[in-house]
């Protein structure tokens, strides 16, 4: 008898089982650029503070991350940790989706406050967090800020400010926007005191924040590629009907346009800032 012997359908490409896929390759172990599209180590991205090896794109970073790489280690104390969010318009389901947050983020609003150093020079410090409701400003993040500028007016520090928002927190309606006015009012009693107020703005930065503190710096720098502005593209091309050029509320198009005084990567930001913080000390002109 003959035998029939039926080949084989060969697989074009191997696989891997799925259990042993996920011993092999923890998850999370590389990471993809969004920008580029090139694979990196997690690690190693995060050893260059997120800033992709191939294209420079700046991955974001949440609040404790920006504190980790800019201070000095173990110089951090946090002010106004507990202050959290009332809901006094009532708004359907507000705290609950703030609650959520706090769970997810560990961080009880959308900015940290407090005193640090940068290269061994004291500043008061927030950090706003995009993790947390897009880092949008209720009033909970505008007392913090407001609180922060006091007391770096009260130990005769700086005060740098790390930006990234959504803009004003609808569910809290005019009280959120009175913050612009708030925050805005406090930096101007501390310029008039003699104080330095650097403003670092990161992606994304917009709507009410970048309309208010995020542009009152002495210092307003950016991170590259962050997209900065007001009202969004789409209204803003509705509404005086012509196309915005492609690069229209980036980093890069408003220093162009004389509305930043630098754009800096992140891996060098620690060293600029702490150079401008040392200039204001012994008088001189920041080397960018």
């Amino acid at each position: 008898m003959l035998k029939v012997f039926t080949k084989s359908k060969k697989k074009k490409y191997a696989t891997i089982p799925s259990e042993m896929a996920k011993q092999d390759v923890p998850e999370g172990i590389m990471t993809k650029c969004p920008n580029c599209k090139k694979i990196m180590y997690s690690k190693e991205l995060i050893k260059n503070l997120k800033v992709c090896f191939h294209c420079q794109y700046h991955h974001s970073m949440n609040s404790k991350e920006r504190l980790d790489s800019f201070l000095d280690e173990n110089s951090f104390e946090e002010l106004n940790a507990g202050m959290i969010s009332e809901n006094p318009l009532n708004f359907p389901d507000y705290l609950e989706k703030v609650e959520k947050d706090r769970k997810k983020t560990a961080i009880n609003e959308a900015v940290v406050t407090g005193i640090g150093a940068v290269e061994g020079q004291v500043i008061a410090v927030a950090v706003m967090d995009s993790t947390f409701r897009m880092g949008s400003m209720g009033s909970v993040v505008g007392e913090k800020i407001t609180q922060a500028i006091e007391k770096a007016d009260e130990l005769a520090v700086p005060f740098v400010i790390f930006t990234a928002s959504g803009g004003a927190r609808m569910q809290e309606g005019v009280l959120s926007l009175m913050q612009m006015a708030k925050t805005s009012v406090a930096l101007k009693r501390f310029s008039d005191n003699g104080g330095l107020i650097i403003s670092i703005m990161t992606h994304p930065t917009t709507g009410g924040v970048s309309a208010s503190f995020a542009s009152l710096g002495d210092y307003n720098l950016a991170e590259p590629g962050a997209l900065i502005g007001f009202a969004g593209r789409r209204i803003i091309e509705q509404t005086i009907r012509e196309d915005l050029p492609e690069d229209f509320q980036t980093a890069e198009f408003l220093l162009k346009h004389g509305q930043l005084d630098a754009v800096i990567s992140r891996v060098e930001l620690k060293e600029k800032v702490a150079n401008i913080l040392s200039m204001h000390q012994q008088g001189g002109e920041p080397e960018w």
